[in-house]
């Protein structure tokens, strides 16, 4: 049989895993399995690409696949789950690097170039370099290695405008001339590079999310470019599911948040807005007084931040919540769509410590509901649970749909300090007359209530 029939047939079975594994995504019950098969059919495709172009043989796609799974390993178990945000930004990263250099590849070797093909190259540069640098930058504010707040500039507007037009002009020329030496072809990477600096400098704090899950798309759409610029079905393919979900995500998020994609990107997040001054007494409470009136609460719900996976405390949130399940308590966990540093960070936090699915709650579900909370157990959360959202004009993060703990009978708040989120906004709801602070590792917190209830 020909070899590239075999290929395409490859790439149909590929196709059909990628599309199958993206559906199983959608629940954490079948989430592993989902991964599984992405992953087996992106093996398949890689293998069939490499065989039927005759780059490499068997043997050397074995010891790829090798040492690809020692390092995905070791990664694996090596990243904490607090770094797990800045490593979806490297890969993001990785993938337009990867589809910037097969574009840019596709140019050697080719004695005549269509002006498709030219095209389709140039966007894979194009897409590519932006996600590549804007995800460089993106690891920087999650990692806080750079300032996570919006950095802004007199003229920044202007600036970025005629960058683009600079893009534009320098695009055309490289397609009319479509070399891999074309200064040209130079100055549409090195502006695009910068383009993708420029595009995430500007965004910061409670907007990383959506950065992350709109690079994602990015790094997609730039393979999609790749894919028509070398001819390779499966590219298209893959890279047109990435990007699409991502832009789904995208707008997800930005719904989350009351937000425009296009405030997000241009409004620079907490750069002009301040909010006005609070001023409260806090009211701290110890393990011991927790566990009082714990042990008494018929109904209590979690809401995890971006603290509970500093501390690593998902575990023992976990055994608080069966034991209290087991006073007699009903027990669910509040989710917020742009909770953490990441789409999604606390629901795969709690699957790690098999939390049942069906406890946890989305936020449009649990706020009718919060005023028969008995206590709201606010764990490192704080952007997503301020109510400057709902009251104050003023606020960087007003209009943003929030989870109204306040609303509570009763409200603990586990916090090492009185330090703002990462938007940098203050909250009143650490003043509020139902709100007690228990400060300290979240962790250690939580042990301590459960060994009072042991």
């Amino acid at each position: 049989m020909d070899i590239s029939l075999l290929a395409n047939l490859a790439y149909i079975v590929s196709a059909a895993l990628f599309i199958f594994g993206l559906k199983m995504l959608g629940s954490p019950a079948t989430a592993r399995r989902g991964n599984m098969l992405s992953a087996l059919g992106m093996l398949i495709a890689v293998a069939a690409a490499l065989t039927d172009q005759g780059i490499v043989d068997f043997q050397w796609i074995i010891v790829g696949v090798v040492v690809g799974a020692i390092i995905g390993a070791t990664a694996s178990r090596l990243v904490a789950m607090t770094a797990m945000p800045e490593m979806v930004a490297l890969f993001n990263g990785s993938g337009g690097a990867a589809s910037l250099l097969v574009g840019w590849a596709t140019l050697y070797g080719s004695a005549e170039v269509q002006t498709f093909t030219a095209v389709t190259v140039l966007l894979a540069i194009l897409i590519g370099g932006v996600t590549f640098s804007g995800s460089l930058i993106a690891y920087g504010k999650l990692s806080e290695t750079l300032n996570s707040a919006a950095l802004v500039f007199p003229g920044q507007r202007i600036f970025n405008s005629l960058l683009l037009l600079a893009l534009l002009g320098c695009g055309i020329m490289a397609c009319l001339d479509p070399s891999p030496d074309s200064p040209w072809l130079y100055g549409v990477l090195g502006l695009s590079l910068l383009l993708g600096i420029m595009a995430v400098i500007p965004i910061g704090g409670a907007d990383m999310p959506v950065v992350i899950s709109l690079l994602n798309s990015y790094s997609g759409l730039a393979a999609c470019a790749a894919g028509f610029a070398i001819n390779n079905n499966i590219l298209i393919v893959a890279g047109s599911l990435v990007g699409a979900s991502g832009i789904i995500l995208t707008n997800i998020m930005c719904k989350a948040m009351n937000r425009s994609l296009t405030n997000v990107l241009f409004s620079g997040f907490g750069a002009i807005k301040q909010g006005k001054a609070i001023e409260g007494e806090v009211k701290p409470i110890s393990v011991e007084d927790a566990y009082y009136i714990l042990e008494a609460a018929s109904n209590v719900c979690f809401v995890p931040g971006y603290g509970m996976a500093v501390a690593q405390a998902q575990h023992v949130v976990k055994e608080l919540g069966e034991i209290l399940e087991g006073n007699g308590a009903e027990v669910s966990y509040a989710i917020h769509p742009v909770a953490g540093r990441m789409p999604g960070h606390m629901n795969v936090l709690l699957a790690e410590a098999d939390v049942p699915y069906e406890q946890l709650v989305e936020m449009d579900d649990i706020n009718p509901r919060i005023e028969n909370v008995d206590v709201a157990i606010v764990i490192g959360a704080n952007d997503v649970v301020n109510p400057s959202a709902r009251e104050d004009e003023d606020s960087p993060i007003y209009g943003m749909p929030i989870i109204n703990v306040d609303q509570a009978r009763t409200v603990f708040v586990l916090k090492r300090s009185m330090a703002s989120g990462f938007s940098g906004v203050d909250n009143p709801l650490f003043f509020g007359e139902n709100t007690r602070m228990l400060f300290g590792d979240a962790k250690e917190s939580i042990s301590g209530v459960v060994s009072e209830f042991g």
